[in-house]
């Protein structure tokens, strides 16, 4: 299964049990690992991975989505969260973030500065007091980058 269709496998079960599925990692074969990020208004804690691990599980056991053996991890965005959706976007609106994309824009893949908003379906990022429109449907990694 791809990853698009994992998380639309998962996440109504995350939210259905009061989280929201932030985003997945999935790395097959060997020691396989699915790994989601997830987050609540509360912030997350370790019963709240856990709450959400035993639910998933269940779910992928009776779904068997993934071939082979994988380690189920559940945890919280933290600081380098990832940004997937459009309200990921909105959401940290003033905040620097990381982007790269699977095509080029001006000539760049990859954009690090403080994320201006959305504009339909670009993301405006300033970055050396330029704004880069970038299309959202070409993002193959966001995430926010705090400042060290």
């Amino acid at each position: 299964m791809i990853r698009q269709e994992l998380i639309a496998l998962l996440e109504p079960t995350v939210s259905g049990i009061g989280y929201e599925l932030i985003d997945i990692d999935l790395e097959v074969g060997g020691r396989g690992l699915l790994r989601l990020f997830i987050d609540s208004p509360d912030g997350v804690s370790l019963d709240d991975c856990t709450k959400v691990s035993n639910q998933v599980s269940a779910l992928l056991d009776v779904e068997d989505p993934i071939p082979g053996h994988y380690m189920l991890e559940v945890s919280s965005p933290g600081l380098n969260r990832i940004l997937r959706t459009a309200d990921h976007f909105r959401q940290f609106t003033g905040k620097r973030v990381k982007v790269r994309m699977e095509r080029a824009v001006d000539g760049r893949k990859r954009f690090i500065g403080q994320l201006l908003g959305l504009d339909e379906e670009q993301v405006l990022v300033e970055m050396a007091d330029r704004e880069y429109r970038l299309p959202i449907e070409d993002i193959k990694r966001a995430r926010l980058a705090p400042e060290r």
